[in-house]
């Protein structure tokens, strides 16, 4: 993500959500066991990630349900993240 769509991503979460909250990421990677682990490991052990295979095996999905209490916490996710190759957000 860049600078300007986490600022505008921020502004969103600020006028929209109330916090704490369930906060739901969801991401598409090319199936790669190291880039799905990397984006695994920034969620702590009790989030409720779900991880599915395209049909064809070309791409995973990765949904991870968190708690979050900051709009901060959501931000600081997404720019590690985006330092990760190839992820798209949705």
């Amino acid at each position: 993500m860049t600078e300007q769509e986490l600022v505008t991503l921020r502004k969103t979460l600020e006028e929209t959500t109330t916090l704490p909250s369930v906060y739901m990421y969801k991401f598409i990677v090319q199936s790669d066991n190291r880039k799905i682990a990397l984006i695994e490991n920034l969620f702590e052990t009790d989030a409720d990630i779900h991880i599915k295979e395209s049909g064809n095996g070309k791409y995973t999905s990765i949904t991870a349900k968190v708690v979050v209490v900051s709009v901060d916490e959501i931000i600081e996710v997404y720019k590690k993240v985006s330092e990760i190759e190839g992820v798209i957000f949705l």
